[in-house]
C-alpha cells in the first residue's frame, strides 16, 4: 500500500466503491492537484496579502529611506512569487506519483519559472542599488546607469544558460564551454552594446557629460539638457521641447559643446557688438563736454579726463590753433567709457569676470564696438531678457553722443532721397 501522503488511502476508498483502479488513480490525482492548487493559492495569499502588507507598512514607517526602494522597485513583490512556485515544485511529485514522466516535465517548467522569478528579483535588486546610489552627491558627477545595464545583461545571459540547461537536462558547463565558439556571434549581436559600454566608461572616466549638462551637438541637431544616460543612448531635451537620442559612442567619436563650465562658473557671457557709422565720429566740442558732464556716471570721468588733458597740453606748450596738436576727447571714446561705466554699475553683471569694451577692425559696415561681459543670470529666458535690456539701452543713448548706428540703406532711405 502507498503512503497516505501519496493519496493511497484515497485511491483505495474509490476502489472500495467499485470504481476501477485506473479511474480511482485519476480521481485521486485530480483531487490532490486541486488541493495543491489551493495550497499554492493559500501560500500566495498569505505572502502577498498578509506578510507583504505588514512589511510595506513597517518599511514606510521606518526612518531609513533606503528600504523604501525595496517597495518602490517591487523587489519584495517579485520574491513573493517564490511561495506558490515552491509549493508546486515540492508537491507535484506527490500529486503525480503515478505519472513520473509528467513530474519530470512539470518540475523542469517550474524550475524555469523560478529562474525567471530570480532574474526579475535580481533586476529589481540592481534597480534598488541604483536608486540608493542616486541619493549620494557623487551621482551628479558619475553616472552608473550604463554599468547597471551591463550587469543586467550579464545576469540575463547567465539566466538564459541556466534555463537551457534545465530544459535539455545538460550541465551549464556544457554551454559555458561552447561560449568561445559563440564569441564572434555575440560580438556581432551586441556590437552596439559593447561600443556603448566602452563609451560609457570613457564618458565617466573623463567626466565628459552627465545628467543635467547643457550640451550642443550640431551634427545630431541636439541643443539642450541631458536628462538620461543609458548604456546605448544619451537623451537630450532640446529647448524646443523635442528630444534627441544620441548613441553614447557618438559622444566619444564626434565633437560637441558642453556648457557645464559656464553653469559652474556662476556667469554667462554676453558678447555683442554695435557698428558705429565712422562719419559720425568727431572731437568733442565744449558744448558736448558740458552735456556729458551732466550724465551722472560720466561726470567724474569727464572732469578727471579734462584736467588730465589740460595739464598735458600746458606742459607740452601745445599750439591749440592746430586741432591735431591738442589732446581732446572724442564722442566715440566718451561713448565707449559710458558703456563701461554703465555696465560697471549694473547689479546683474559680474564685475570679477572677463569685462571688455573694445573696438573691432573698422570695415565697410562701420566701426564695431564689442561688449564682452558676464551676466549673473544663467537661466536662458532671464539671460536673454537682460541682454536685450542692455542692448536696448545702449542703442537708445547712441544719438546723445552725436553718433549714428551704421545700417545698410533701406527702401525708406531711398524714398526720402527721391523726395
Amino acid at each position: 500500500m502507498e503512503p497516505v501522503f501519496n493519496g493511497g488511502l484515497l485511491r483505495d476508498w474509490f476502489m472500495s466503491l467499485g470504481i476501477p483502479e485506473n479511474y480511482a488513480v485519476f480521481l485521486k490525482t485530480a483531487i490532490v492537484v486541486m488541493v495543491i492548487f489551493f495550497l499554492a493559492y493559500l501560500a500566495n495569499f498569505v505572502t502577498k496579502k498578509l506578510i507583504l502588507v505588514y512589511l510595506r507598512r513597517w518599511i514606510r514607517k521606518s526612518q531609513n529611506k533606503w528600504d523604501d526602494f525595496l517597495v518602490d522597485q517591487k523587489l519584495l513583490d517579485r520574491l513573493a512569487n517564490y511561495a506558490p512556485a515552491l509549493v508546486f515544485y515540492y508537491t507535484i511529485p506527490v500529486a503525480l506519483a503515478a505519472y513520473p514522466g509528467a513530474v519530470e516535465t512539470l518540475q523542469a517548467v517550474i524550475s524555469v519559472v523560478m529562474i525567471l522569478i530570480g532574474l526579475l528579483a535580481i533586476d529589481a535588486l540592481l534597480n534598488v542599488f541604483h536608486a540608493i546610489y542616486l541619493t549620494f552627491p557623487i551621482s551628479r558627477d558619475v553616472n552608473i546607469k550604463g554599468y547597471i545595464q551591463v550587469a543586467k545583461i550579464v545576469v540575463f545571459i547567465i539566466g538564459g544558460i541556466l534555463i537551457l540547461s534545465v530544459l535539455i537536462g545538460k550541465s551549464p558547463l556544457v554551454f559555458l564551454g561552447g561560449m568561445g565558439a559563440m564569441a564572434a556571434v555575440l560580438m556581432l549581436v551586441f556590437q552596439d552594446t559593447i561600443l556603448g559600454f566602452v563609451a560609457s566608461i570613457q564618458l565617466s572616466a573623463n567626466n565628459m557629460v552627465k545628467v543635467g549638462d547643457w550640451i550642443e551637438m550640431p551634427s545630431r541637431n541636439a541643443d539642450g539638457d541631458v536628462f538620461e544616460i543609458t548604456l546605448n543612448t544619451v537623451k537630450v531635451r532640446n529647448w524646443d521641447k523635442t528630444i534627441t537620442t544620441i548613441p553614447t559612442s557618438a559622444l566619444v567619436r564626434e565633437s560637441f559643446y558642453n556648457w557645464r563650465g559656464m553653469s559652474e562658473s556662476g556667469g554667462r557671457r554676453i558678447k555683442r557688438s554695435i557698428s558705429i557709422d565712422m562719419k559720425s565720429v568727431s572731437f568733442c566740442t565744449p558744448e558736448m563736454i558740458d552735456k556729458f558732464s551732466r550724465i551722472k556716471v560720466l561726470s567724474k570721468y569727464i572732469a578727471d579726463k579734462e584736467e588730465e588733458m589740460r595739464r598735458y597740453n600746458e606742459e607740452h606748450d601745445i599750439d591749440e590753433a592746430v586741432v591735431v596738436n591738442k589732446r581732446r576727447q572724442t564722442n566715440i571714446g566718451v561713448f565707449r567709457k559710458y558703456i563701461e561705466l554703465y555696465l560697471r554699475n549694473h547689479a546683474r553683471i559680474h564685475q570679477d569676470m572677463t569685462f571688455v569694451i573694445r573696438h573691432l577692425q573698422p570695415g565697410p559696415a562701420g566701426i564695431p564696438i564689442e561688449i564682452m561681459v558676464f551676466s549673473k543670470e544663467q537661466s536662458w529666458p532671464v539671460y536673454e531678457s537682460l541682454q536685450a535690456d542692455i542692448m536696448d539701452h545702449i542703442l537708445s543713448v547712441i544719438p546723445e553722443f552725436g553718433l549714428r548706428v551704421f545700417q545698410n540703406p533701406t527702401g525708406e532711405d531711398f524714398r526720402k532721397l527721391a523726395n
